[in-house]
């Protein structure tokens, strides 16, 4: 299956999951069109969700959902990746999976020492020269990196068959949600927190990396509350020394985006800035305060998202937190100035901001 069609059905999917009896059949008889294999795939991937949703007592995070539905996509019965060795390292299960590659859990192979890693590798079926260039670009933008919140690259290499993979740290975590809420974080905590994930990102703007997916679920929190951020496989290198291969705008990147944290910019397909990933972290800054995200939507299409994004102004946090139902055109702050001026970086001129804005 090619990337491009299994973001096309992973977009139907999650759509079609907030819907019931007649509106979700007409939904996907609306989205599928004349391609008959495409409504069959996705009526047959909801069939086996809502089957396996029956035994789950607790809901279902956006992380999950996206692991059992690369399940669903999985029509193997094992896979011929555990129990495998990869270097010095044998695979022992799988851990997540996305639109390009799958994480596994693996341990060193040759008995030297004992060490519990992650090994990432592209997946059989969708190894394209777009991916492949992707996937060496995020290898190579790892073994860049240097800090603590990041995740470290500890080695990497070829499967047999030709396939890029990477080793990282395992990571003993919760995605960003899962974890304040099951330890019930206060706001300052969560402030708190959210200050320590912006460290990256500053770091990344540094090396001159943009992230471009900036989301919960590729924010890790470690068992001591330390931020892990995850996945730079569609990051933008301004520095073309650091690419492993030259990489050029195309429509498969812009689709690869999570467009409930993408910026007005990368929905419009224009040219992308450091200025992108604030906007994201302001999208999660006000989710993790108030528990609403920061535009009022119609329907989960991703038109009517990206619509909403590029043409609405966002809630207030302190409207959002209030849960007050009311109108709130012409209310809305920037969330590239609301995460500039209430975390991002500590240098905050605040005196020239109110100057410049009240212009």
């Amino acid at each position: 299956m090619t990337p491009e069609r299994w973001h096309q059905i992973e977009e139907i999917f999650h759509e079609a999951l907030d819907l019931d009896g007649g509106p979700r059949a007409k939904f996907i008889k609306k989205k599928a069109g004349d391609d008959a294999e495409l409504k069959a795939e996705v009526e047959r991937l909801l069939s086996q969700f809502d089957e396996a949703s029956s035994f789950i007592e607790q809901p279902l995070y956006d992380s999950a959902k996206n692991a059992v539905l690369s399940s669903l996509l999985d029509e193997t019965d094992e896979d011929p990746m555990v129990g495998t060795v990869l270097g010095n390292y044998r695979i022992e299960r799988e851990v997540g999976r996305g639109g390009m590659g799958a994480v596994y859990e693996a341990y060193r192979a040759d008995g030297e020492f004992r060490l519990r890693v992650a090994l990432k590798v592209v997946k059989r079926g969708v190894d394209t020269d777009f991916v492949l260039r992707r996937f060496r670009n995020e290898r190579q933008i790892l073994a860049a990196f240097d800090h603590p919140f990041i995740t470290r690259l500890i080695d990497g290499g070829s499967t047999p068959d030709g396939r890029p993979y990477f080793v990282m740290e395992f990571i003993d975590g919760q995605t960003l949600y899962r974890y304040c809420d099951k330890n019930r974080l206060s706001i300052d905590q969560r402030l708190e927190l959210f200050c320590r994930i912006c460290e990256p990102v500053e770091y990344a703007h540094q090396k001159l990396i943009i992230h471009r997916d900036l989301k919960p679920s590729n924010i890790f929190i470690t068992n001591d509350g330390s931020p892990r951020l995850l996945d730079f496989g569609i990051a933008k290198l301004l520095d073309p020394d650091m690419a492993s291969d030259t990489l050029e705008p195309t429509a498969t990147a812009l689709r690869m985006m999570t467009v409930d944290y993408a910026s007005p910019e990368q929905v419009r397909g224009e040219r992308v800035t450091y200025s992108t990933d604030v906007y994201s972290l302001g999208v999660i800054l006000l989710e993790l305060r108030t528990g609403y995200r920061p535009y009022r939507l119609q329907s989960r299409s991703p038109h009517d998202v990206a619509r909403a994004i590029c043409d609405d102004e966002p809630i207030l946090p302190s409207v959002a937190a209030s849960g007050r139902k009311r109108s709130f055109r012409g209310q809305g702050k920037s969330l590239r100035t609301d995460a500039y001026r209430f975390i991002w970086p500590l240098s905050w001129d605040a005196g020239a901001t109110r100057r410049s804005a009240s212009r």
